[in-house]
């Protein structure tokens, strides 16, 4: 089966201008974003071309290391190989790169901008990282009205569209995405007016107060979500918005792994929502309906608090000291009062009973159909 890489090899050489920039041009350039361009890409100024910028990296990074690497993420420098091969995405200019990381304020939100030679800019925000505080705040989404990075991505946004004339597009993949819709929503009217499309690559949606706001119904027209078969993540929280469902080589939650997602010719293989998809996103929506804001807070707090006792800031980390990550969690946990053992044992009680009910009410619709 085919995906971006390969798309890379059979139409890199075809350009913009015979081709118009389509989705699977937009997930190599969002997850191009998981590049950490570090000294590299400028955060203002001129720019620096592609080949430049995979000269510098390469010049510091194996080739192979990446290759064999178990983090997904970690495989997309390799993306500049194939993009160099050919006119097509071969000559950007990348510029404008920030990479945030607080711990204290619990953000996690880096970006860089795309300028393409069909005279448009691409604004890639970077997706979750393997940093605790990086999913510490995918979960502060399911309670916090905004979060400190969804804040950042507007300012970002508003930045970039001042620095530049050009059309714009937005995306980005896993929280990247939900970065991209949200900023495109709230950014300033005379930069949200020259944006041609949003990408949410398998992004999480959002609470409620975001959807029903008038800024994000106005730039839902431009939406477009694209989903693997089996989306976990982009199934959290709501979008309001009609997901492209595609193909993936792969099963169950590394379906998110973007560079996993099938192509053929210039699109992604199109498919349906699995039965797997369809009880995840049932599951989690009535697992957050039983939950006020107070307690998923208090439950992100303590969950987060049990991880971070672990002394490593990543969970690669962690998956590489298993037997020591595991013993510092239960002595922390076992250390916590005893109404928080409770609450996260309630929590993690009412997950599981959300799915035992969806499962109970599938079996019992079949048994009536019968």
């Amino acid at each position: 089966m085919a995906d971006v890489f390969d798309y890379l090899h059979w139409r890199a050489d075809v350009p913009l201008d015979a081709d118009p920039f389509n989705e699977v041009d937009n997930l190599i350039l969002a997850e191009l974003s998981y590049t950490h361009f570090d000294g590299i890409v400028p955060s203002e100024g001129r720019g620096i071309t592609l080949r430049k910028a995979c000269e510098q990296f390469f010049a510091e990074h194996d080739r192979k290391e990446l290759r064999i690497s178990d983090n997904p993420v970690a495989k997309a420098p390799l993306l500049m190989d194939g993009m160099l091969t050919g006119r097509r995405l071969g000559d950007i200019v990348l510029t404008n790169y920030v990479n945030i990381i607080d711990t204290h304020k619990d953000v996690q939100m880096s970006a860089v901008t795309f300028r393409l030679n069909d005279g448009t800019a691409y604004v890639a925000f970077r997706g979750t990282d393997s940093t605790l505080v990086g999913w510490k705040e995918d979960f502060n989404m399911s309670y916090q009205p905004e979060t400190e990075g969804q804040r950042l991505a507007v300012e970002y946004l508003n930045e970039a569209g001042r620095r530049t004339r050009r059309p714009l597009r937005v995306g980005g993949h896993s929280k990247g995405g939900n970065f991209a819709v949200y900023a495109s929503a709230f950014c300033k009217p005379k930069v949200r007016d020259r944006i041609l499309q949003v990408y949410t690559n398998d992004g999480p949606g959002f609470r409620s107060e975001v959807m029903n706001s008038e800024e994000y119904r106005g730039i839902l027209p431009k939406v477009i979500s694209i989903v693997p078969d089996t989306s976990i993540i982009g199934m959290l929280l709501t979008n309001k918005v009609e997901h492209h469902v595609v193909a993936s080589s792969s099963s169950g939650l590394m379906q998110h792994d973007g560079l996993t997602w099938q192509v053929e010719r210039n699109q992604f293989v199109p498919a349906e929502l699995s039965d797997l998809g369809k009880f995840i996103r049932e599951m989690q929506s009535d697992w957050l309906s039983k939950i006020d804001d107070k307690a998923r807070e208090s439950f992100v707090n303590t969950l987060f608090y049990i991880f971070e006792a672990t002394g490593f800031g990543t969970f690669g980390e962690m998956s590489a000291r298993k037997l020591r990550s595991a013993e510092r969690m239960i002595s922390t946990m076992t250390e916590l009062p005893w109404d928080k053992q409770r609450e996260l044992l309630k929590i993690f009680g009412e997950l599981l009973q959300s799915g035992g009910q969806i499962v109970f009410d599938s079996v019992s619709d079949i048994v009536k159909q019968g």
